[in-house]
């Protein structure tokens, strides 16, 4: 870390990246900490040996009802249109989700399929969607059928093989974030923006991290040289005046010392195949497969005209501190909330202690939810001058 280093930012994702930058457009020298050999955090893409581009760490996609933020992506990259597709398949057949009218074509029978339809629409006039855990319910038994006919056959599993607990443990915004639709409607989001990046996701973080006041330091463990003792940062033994802007997971900073949050990680099988297509949808659930969660077919993740496909089998499994393996999703149950705000109590007695992003608040964030926290971090240092 250079000597006249102003700011501290441990992690190059979006959080820490978007921090960063702000930082350095207010005239300040600001040092990224980044412990993977890459920047761009799980957002980071690349081109494969087979000509596609494909994301490392899972899909994503930007997207937001939040007009500014869309316009702040936009400084650093070129966006084009992109609405995500997903679904599901169970007992051999295929469904779009969010779970639509399509859904119940293929489950029910005509007649009852017909009548279900209409119960739906009217039950829900004037609605476009609901949650799975509104429609469960929902005082018709035929309404509150579909809905544990889903939560049955798609939720529940699923929700044990991605979170390694029972459904009924999970926080409900969870099984919230995927509602149902009452009409045929497709596409995974209805926001106002959603779109891919022209180039690649790391085209836009070089082009955010482009400064001449920051230096992105690749492949250093901050947690090895960074160390908290009575309500103080030190630094290689040395107590740091400077402020840190901290993204990673709380616990590990802390030593563990209410115990490891739980985290799930993903194991990422990468296959090939001289095919057009593999699957109905660039992601697609496998609630009732043994062995593995979901696929991912970055050949559609952005369309991209060429011969063959590229794709990645996920299985979720439990995060282990000191593996090779990364912490992707916060495991949102009432005791984990509990344990993290001992964490965050910690954290907050820290005068020079900054900290944002999915790790280090323990939120399920979206990236424009991200991207949003980010930004109320650099107006808060910017009111604290």
């Amino acid at each position: 870390m250079r000597s006249n280093c102003d700011y501290l930012v441990v992690g190059c994702g979006l959080s820490g990246a978007v921090v960063a930058r702000h930082l350095a457009q207010q005239g300040k020298q600001v040092t990224i900490w980044e412990r993977r050999d890459h920047i761009g955090g799980n957002m980071y893409d690349y081109v494969d040996e087979h000509g596609f581009l494909v994301q490392k760490y899972g899909p994503h996609t930007f997207h937001t009802k939040i007009k500014h933020l869309y316009d702040y992506m936009c400084q650093y990259e070129q966006w084009e249109p992109y609405r995500l597709t997903c679904g599901a398949v169970w007992d051999g057949k295929y469904t779009p989700t969010p779970f639509n009218f399509s859904t119940i074509d293929t489950f029910y029978p005509e007649d009852k399929a017909q009548a279900l339809k209409q119960k739906l629409t009217e039950a829900f006039a004037g609605r476009e969607t609901a949650t799975v855990v509104e429609v469960l319910e929902h005082p018709d038994p035929d309404i509150r059928g579909y809905a544990q006919f889903l939560f049955s056959n798609d939720y529940a599993p699923y929700t044990a093989k991605q979170w390694g607990v029972d459904p009924s443990e999970i926080d409900p915004s969870v099984l919230k974030r995927v509602p149902l639709r009452f009409s045929y409607n497709v596409g995974y989001f209805d926001d106002a923006y959603e779109v891919m990046p022209r180039h690649s996701f790391t085209r836009f973080f070089e082009n955010l991290l482009d400064h001449p006041n920051v230096r992105t330091e690749l492949g250093v463990d901050a947690l090895e040289h960074l160390k908290v003792r009575d309500n103080r940062l030190f630094l290689d033994g040395k107590q740091l005046q400077i402020p840190v802007v901290y993204t990673g997971a709380l616990d590990e900073l802390f030593g563990g010392v209410y115990g490891q949050l739980p985290y799930r990680s993903i194991k990422f099988d990468w296959r090939y195949e001289d095919i057009d297509s593999l699957q109905d949808a660039p992601v697609v659930a496998y609630p009732q497969e043994p062995g593995f969660t979901r696929i991912t077919e970055y050949k559609k993740l952005p369309v991209q005209e060429k011969p063959g496909t590229s794709y990645a089998v996920e299985t979720s499994l439990p995060y282990r501190e000191g593996e090779k393996m990364e912490p992707y999703y916060p495991v949102l149950t009432e005791a984990s909330l509990a344990q993290y705000a001992k964490y965050h109590a910690m954290a907050d007695q820290i005068p020079n202690l900054i900290y944002c992003g999915r790790l280090a608040d323990f939120k399920y964030y979206n990236m424009d939810q991200a991207l949003d926290r980010a930004l109320q971090i650099c107006a808060m240092l910017d009111a604290a001058k």
